[in-house]
Parts: C-alpha cells; sequence; structure tokens
C-alpha cells in the first residue's frame, strides 16, 4: 500500500504557559499542504528504509514507533516494511516526521482491517508524539494543550503555497527555554483567524497569521526570516509566517503566477524552496 504523509503549517502559533509536567500550553492554527512523503508499506519483517541516508531507519524513527504503537493498542502482530520517499524537508516545523507516523497508523488500520476511527488513531498516535494526532486527521484545526486536543475548523480557502526551508538548524528546546510567556509582546489574532476561516475570507486570515517563535530567535536568524518574509509579501502574498519552531518560512497566495514568480525568486538563493496548495 501506497500513503501520503502531508507537511503541515502553522498559521498560528501562541504559547499560553508552561505547564507542571514541563511542557508548554500551546495554541495553534494548524493547515495541511499537499507537500508530502509518500511512503510504501508491505507485510514483511519490520524492515525500513529511506532515500536520506542520514535518517534513522530504527526505533528512533517516528514512523517505526507508530507501527509499534498500532499493534500495542490493538494487539495484532503486524509486521511490515516500511519506505519512505522524502520531500517534506527535515527539521523543517512542518512535522514532517509526525506525518510519516500517522500516514503508517491510516495504513494499518486499512491493511488490518482493525477498523478504528480517526479519533481512535489520533489517540495512539499521542503516544508517539505531539503533532501526530492532528497529522492523522489533517485539514485546518486548532490545536491547543501540548498540541494533541484538537478540534476541527472550517476548512482555509484553496490558495497557492510557497514553502522556503533556509539552510540552518532551530533547536526547539532552546526556542522554548528563551521564552518567557510573561513577556510576550505580539501574539497571533487566532479568534480573529478563526472568525475568517468561518466567513471563508482568506486574506483576512492571512493578515492575522503570526508565530510567537519569531521575537526569539536569535537577530541574525530572526533577519533572514524577515527576508524571506518580506520577498514573499513583495510578489504578493497575503501574508507570510513561521511555522512552527522554524525555520520554514511560508507564503499564502491567491494567484498562482504571483506565486509562481515568489518561488523562483527565492530559489535563486536557497534550495530547499516548494511550491503547493492547501489540503
Amino acid at each position: 500500500m501506497q500513503a501520503l504523509a502531508y507537511a503541515k503549517l502553522n498559521l498560528t502559533l501562541d504559547i499560553l504557559g508552561k505547564r507542571e509536567d514541563g511542557y508548554h500550553n500551546l495554541q495553534m492554527v494548524m493547515q495541511s499542504i499537499s507537500l508530502s512523503d509518500t511512503l510504501t508499506i508491505t507485510p514483511g519483517s519490520g524492515r525500513m528504509d529511506t532515500n536520506l541516508s542520514y535518517l534513522p531507519s530504527d526505533e528512533r524513527n517516528l514512523a517505526q514507533l507508530a507501527a509499534a504503537a498500532f499493534r500495542r493498542a490493538t494487539g495484532q502482530d503486524c509486521q511490515v516494511d516500511i519506505s519512505i520517499d522524502k520531500h517534506i524537508p527535515v527539521c523543517a516545523g512542518m512535522a514532517g516526521g509526525s506525518s510519516d507516523a500517522a500516514a503508517v497508523l491510516r495504513a494499518l488500520n486499512q491493511l488490518t482491517g482493525a477498523g478504528l476511527t480517526p479519533e481512535q488513531l489520533a489517540k495512539i498516535g499521542a503516544a508517539v508524539g505531539s503533532d501526530v494526532p492532528y497529522c492523522v486527521l489533517g485539514g485546518t484545526a486548532l490545536a491547543e494543550g501540548r498540541g494533541e486536543v484538537l478540534q476541527a475548523l472550517p476548512p482555509l480557502p484553496a490558495c497557492h503555497v510557497v514553502v522556503c526551508k533556509p539552510p540552518f538548524p532551530i533547536s526547539t528546546p532552546q526556542l522554548f527555554a528563551r521564552v518567557d510567556v510573561k513577556k510576550i509582546v505580539r501574539r497571533p489574532d487566532t479568534r480573529g483567524l478563526i472568525a475568517a476561516l468561518e466567513r471563508g475570507d482568506l486574506a483576512d486570515a492571512a493578515r492575522r497569521m503570526y508565530n510567537v517563535f519569531e521575537d526569539v530567535l536569535e537577530p541574525r536568524r530572526r533577519s533572514e526570516i524577515d527576508a524571506i518574509k518580506s520577498v514573499l509579501i513583495d510578489c504578493g502574498a497575503l501574508g507570510a509566517s513561521m511555522t512552527g519552531s522554524g525555520p520554514t518560512v511560508f507564503g499564502l497566495f491567491d494567484n498562482a503566477q504571483a506565486a509562481r514568480q515568489a518561488q523562483q525568486r527565492l530559489s535563486e538563493q536557497y534550495r530547499e524552496v516548494f511550491l503547493a496548495e492547501t489540503v
């Protein structure tokens, strides 16, 4: 069986406070886009491979963890071989690994005839990673808690998406360590964005996007993120933001030609630039 694992964007990302368990309470509006990995899943011995040699193929890979979690939850001895053709950038804030795990859960549910609902699969996925429940369900959703408390939202109106990943890593733990919730000045207008979704107003939703992690980036990283956003806006993006803990930046376009122009301009400087659509 082949399964697609769609990339995720954060239209908003807000940090509300720190929890007693050491995690943070988040509030995020999430969106699936057509940029995806392709997984091939066949009955086998538990082997795994990817087209990227540096990715782990053992229990460090979320796809393998998802298969094990499915077996534990269902009691089924469904050993499978998993082959992943990666297209979603790695360590990019786009939930590539979580989406692969979600695709494995959906595929195993179908292959075994387990008949679990998407909500039941999402619950299994929560034990694998915070973003996995959202990736199981996909679409447009409000995510709260650590990201596992989900509420479906009216879909973001269909649009073109330009995605650009600059060539530097960002440490998620370090970003969280630099966040002082009491000192956050600029926050996304999450309620306003949800209201725009309810009206089907793409432009208004795009204007209200923001990610609070942008304010705690190192100055030179923040400068590059801002420069990518400026190119997107200059080319006609209705809004632009960083997704997740970065460093990937995206812009939403209602015009295909403008989106292609932005992709071409950014491709002159960056290797990982993608044109996608909302899912």
